[in-house]
């Protein structure tokens, strides 16, 4: 299909035009959550199921997306927005915080809201994977955002004078690779310990990033 059909214009029902169509796309992408994120997973899924799945029709899902790939690029981001809102929320309480205990609440802010729902962690660590080079490049956009975010941080810490002063862009990008990695195997049972117990590790590999050994002895 060349492009979407047009959606119709007016006040129905007490809403306008913008909220109907606002409110369709939420019902498609709570849909996408569910069938994308759980069963029968986004290869198998078709328009049908999903409109169905979302009470609505194929006709107003080809006003809304043109394919189902770009239904999972907006839930891909729509889930990665909300786990930047939890840690940027997190961040700004953590200020006053110690580096060790800043570090924790903002981590741990991360991964309650992506273990908070199974299928937030399969459609971030599985199902955007391999599905074409648009979504890859995606992908790594974002990648690049949680990269960027601990940089900020390292270097905000170099300057408190409570980090080792380096170029944290190559660090930042293993973490983040360990980041997903666990929290994939984890959700996936492969991982023989508790989430606490997984982003305790993660929080003290992102330390001893921060303060390597032997860094500060001559200070």
């Amino acid at each position: 299909m060349a492009g979407r059909l047009k959606a119709p214009t007016g006040r129905y029902g007490g809403k306008t035009a913008e909220e109907r169509q606002a409110e369709r796309r939420r019902r498609f992408l709570d849909a996408a959550l569910q069938l994308f994120g759980d069963t029968p997973g986004y290869r198998n899924t078709t328009v049908a199921a999903l409109s169905e799945a979302a009470g609505l029709s194929t006709r107003q899902f080809y006003e809304e997306f043109r394919t189902l790939e770009d239904v999972l690029a907006a839930l891909h981001l729509q889930v990665n927005d909300w786990a930047e809102q939890a840690v940027v929320a997190a961040v700004a309480h953590a200020d006053a915080l110690p580096l060790a205990d800043r570090a924790s609440a903002i981590f741990r802010a991360y991964a309650a809201d992506v273990t908070s729902d199974p299928r937030r962690i399969r459609i971030t660590f599985v199902e955007i994977i391999g599905v074409s080079p648009r979504l890859e490049e995606q992908r790594l956009a974002r990648r690049a955002r949680w990269i960027n975010l601990v940089c900020a941080e390292a270097d905000a810490a170099v300057a408190r004078g409570e980090a080792a002063p380096r170029d944290y862009r190559l660090p930042a990008a293993a973490f983040i690779g360990a980041v997903n990695g666990l929290l994939h195997d984890w959700s996936a049972g492969w991982v023989d310990a508790s989430l606490e117990e997984a982003v305790e590790e993660l929080v003290r590999q992102l330390l001893s990033i921060l303060r390597p050994v032997g860094w500060g002895a001559e200070g």
